[in-house]
């Protein structure tokens, strides 16, 4: 029997149970950075297996499967496992159990099937060469990624891995597909605080004030601008301003309004120039309205970008396991991604796993209240994942 056969049968038996383990790491959702439980049930996980593992970044795994000549070849294989804090809308019996958390974004399918490969690919670990490196990584969903902590606690160093490979549940992808994408797939991403600030008083007696809700207004369109008028059209950016929060009734001007939003670039040349220009404007605003104006942009993740060579050779593994004509290419998409950490270190390849299926209602995007899985994805990604974990630079 092929290995790719030993692959698929395995994933196939061990199906049930890993459908056990991603309902329980539903019901049980952490939000960035206080996967404390998450980590133990990883790391049992693990030690259950017999497979050898470190913690770092706080909360991250860090596991180690050595297979024949270990230092043949070395890969990296990623999952997240931070929650968003979403209250779930679902009506299914492992709907999340902590008010105001809920795993939206299907982390907790990212983690199962790390943890499902994980298991293969230690029982295979005599009919394969090289060492392949586990991370289990923390906080995907909050600056500054939980990717730069596990960068920084070692997780590519002792041994370096020639490449890295994860994958993300796709709603916009159908059941059965996976698609993939040379070069760059997702945006930079940083987050934008600002706070606007005067003396306030009556809403009759404006010109005795700086008037902090017209100014946040002014702002708000006036940054709209730097994205219309500043960036080249042919180079994708947005900028959106999410919440404003300033005053309690109808008859006082405001002390302080502030704001926060997002800004999102393919280029990472622009990223830094339109920072400057957030700053530009909010100076000149300030010294026109007479308001004080604190303005941060929070410097998050950097774009996603696909290294050909191991994209390739990705794609064609995964031709070979799922069939050619369910693997599709991946659409550019403005979200973000701390995956962008690892790809500007070593090669890395972000690929997208095939979750919708219109028949169930399973048609809800990423981080809403509604958003499920059909979990018979849960078999076809621990077996893609093995497969290149064995299959990559041999």
């Amino acid at each position: 029997m092929s290995l790719l056969e030993k692959i698929k049968n395995l994933a196939k038996q061990n199906q049930s149970d890993n459908i056990a383990t991603r309902r329980y790491l539903h019901a049980h959702p952490e939000l960035s950075y206080q996967e404390f439980e998450t980590s133990k049930f990883i790391q049992a996980e693990l030690t259950k297996t017999g497979i050898p593992f470190t913690v770092i970044a706080t909360t991250g795994v860090l596991g180690i499967i050595e297979g024949k000549n270990p230092t043949k070849r070395v890969v990296a294989l990623r999952g997240d496992m931070d929650a968003l804090p979403i209250i779930e809308e679902n009506k299914v019996d492992y709907i999340s159990t902590k008010e105001g958390v809920m795993h939206a974004c299907g982390h907790d399918v990212h983690t199962t099937i790390l943890l499902g490969a994980a298991k293969i690919l230690w029982s295979l670990r005599d009919e394969f060469e090289g060492t392949i490196k586990l991370l289990f990584q923390p906080g995907e969903e909050k600056n500054p990624g939980g990717a730069s902590y596990m960068i920084r606690d070692g997780a590519l160093q002792n041994p370096i891995p020639q490449g890295i490979v994860a994958l993300h549940v796709h709603p916009g992808l159908n059941l059965g597909k996976l698609s993939f994408r040379k070069g760059r797939v997702m945006a930079s991403a940083d987050e934008l605080y600002i706070s606007i600030k005067g003396p306030g008083g009556h809403a009759a007696t404006p010109h005795q004030t700086a008037d902090t809700i017209l100014v946040a207004s002014q702002l708000i369109t006036s940054l709209q601008t730097i994205i219309s008028r500043n960036r080249n059209p042919q180079n994708p950016s947005v900028l959106s301003i999410c919440s404003i929060h300033g005053g309690n009734t109808t008859n006082v001007i405001p002390c302080e309004v502030k704001l926060m939003g997002t800004f999102r670039a393919m280029d990472e040349k622009w990223r830094f120039e339109a920072h400057a220009l957030m700053l530009q404007q909010a100076k000149g605003l300030a010294i026109a309205t007479g308001a004080e104006i604190d303005f941060r942009v929070d410097v998050g993740y950097p774009t996603v970008d696909n290294e050909p060579m191991i994209t390739e050779a990705a794609w064609k593994l995964a031709d070979q396991y799922m069939g050619a004509e369910n693997v599709e290419e991946t659409e550019k998409r403005m979200g973000a991604e701390d995956f962008g950490y690892y790809s500007q270190i070593i090669p890395g390849c972000f690929f997208r796993l095939g979750i919708r299926n219109e028949a169930k209602g399973i048609i809800h995007n990423v981080h809403t209240p509604h958003f499920n899985i059909d979990e018979s994805a849960i078999e076809q990604g621990v077996g893609m994942m093995c497969y290149l974990g064995v299959n990559l630079y041999a």
